[in-house]
C-alpha cells in the first residue's frame, strides 16, 4: 500500500494553473525526488501533500485526506521543511526545535523528559548541540536550515516533505543531512518526498524521480531514466554531460561560449 497517493491533482494560484493532473504513488520508506525548473510546481505540490493548500483531485496520506485532518493529527503524520519557514522572534534553537514536539504535548501540559531527549538527540545528529542557546536570528543560513530540519525531525512523523533542504549548506553538511534522512528511512520506514535542484544529489538518494515542467509530470521513474541529457536540455534549457555511475547519473554542465582565438563574445542565444 502506498503511504502517499496523489490522483489527478490540479491547483491554481492567482488564477494561474500551477499543477495540472499530477499522479504520484510513494510507498512506505521510499524517497521520491521532485525535480524541474523554477516555477514548475514543486513547492505547490509539497504544500498540497502537507494539507496546506486546497486542490482539485485527491491527496491521501495512508487512507486520509490531509486537508481534513485536525492539525495535531496531521502533524503526527507529516512534517514539512519549507524553503521560507516562519521564525518566531527571540526564540532559541532548542525552543524552536521543541515546537516539533507540540503534537505530543497536551494543550495544558508541558514537555516531558522524553520530548527533551528527542530534541537533544536531533540537535546532536545535526551538529547543532552547541547552538541550542542561540537565537534563531543569530544563525547563519546553513545553521538555520539545519534547525528547521531538526524541528521537522523532532515531530517523528512517518512522512517527511523537504523543499530544497540543502540549498544553504556546505558540502559537508549536505552529506550529513542527507545521510541522516536516508538512514531514518531505512531504519524507521520514513517516507521522503523532496524537491531538489541538485540533480546529481537527487540521483544519489532518490529511489524514484518525477520531473515537473509547467505543472505537469513530464517524466517519472528511476533516476537514470529521468535524468538524461535530452530531458535536461528539453525542460531546463541547459546543455550538460550526464555521466552514468554505479551510484546514479552525474550531471556536469557544459561550458558554452568559450572564447576561441579571434572569436568575439558569443551572443546570448548561442549560450542557451
Amino acid at each position: 500500500m502506498s503511504r502517499v497517493r496523489v490522483r489527478r491533482v490540479a491547483a491554481a494560484l492567482g488564477g494561474q494553473p500551477v499543477l495540472r493532473g499530477i499522479d504520484l504513488d510513494v510507498r512506505t520508506g521510499e524517497w521520491l525526488a521532485l525535480i524541474g525548473p523554477n516555477g514548475a510546481g514543486k513547492t505547490t505540490l509539497l504544500r498540497a501533500i502537507a494539507g496546506l493548500l486546497r486542490v482539485d483531485g485527491q491527496v491521501l496520506i495512508d487512507a486520509d485526506d490531509p486537508a481534513e485532518l485536525r492539525p495535531r493529527d496531521l502533524a503526527r503524520r507529516v512534517a514539512l521543511v519549507p524553503q521560507q519557514p516562519t521564525l518566531p522572534p527571540g526564540m532559541t534553537v532548542t525552543d524552536y526545535v521543541l515546537l516539533g514536539r507540540t503534537p505530543y504535548i497536551s494543550y495544558l501540559g508541558v514537555e516531558s523528559n522524553d520530548d527533551l531527549d528527542v530534541v537533544a538527540e536531533v540537535l546532536g545528529r545535526l551538529d547543532l548541540e552547541g547552538l541550542g542557546h542561540r537565537e534563531l536570528s543569530s544563525l547563519s543560513g546553513g545553521e538555520l536550515q539545519r534547525a528547521v530540519l531538526a524541528r521537522a525531525l523532532a515531530q517523528q512523523a512517518p512522512v517527511l516533505l523537504l523543499d530544497e533542504p540543502t540549498s544553504a549548506l556546505d558540502i559537508g553538511h549536505v552529506q550529513q543531512v542527507l545521510e541522516l534522512v536516508d538512514g531514518l528511512r531505512h531504519l524507521d520506514g520514513l517516507t521522503v518526498i523532496a524537491a531538489m535542484h541538485d540533480l546529481t544529489t537527487a540521483a544519489r538518494y532518490a529511489d524514484e524521480v518525477v520531473l515537473l515542467a509547467d505543472g505537469v509530470a513530464v517524466a517519472s521513474g528511476p533516476p537514470e531514466t529521468v535524468i538524461t541529457t535530452e530531458t535536461i536540455r528539453t525542460h531546463y534549457g541547459a546543455h550538460v554531460h550526464v555521466i552514468p555511475t554505479d551510484d546514479g547519473p552525474v550531471v556536469v554542465p557544459q561550458r558554452l561560449g568559450r572564447l576561441r582565438r579571434g572569436a568575439g563574445v558569443p551572443a546570448l542565444d548561442e549560450r542557451a
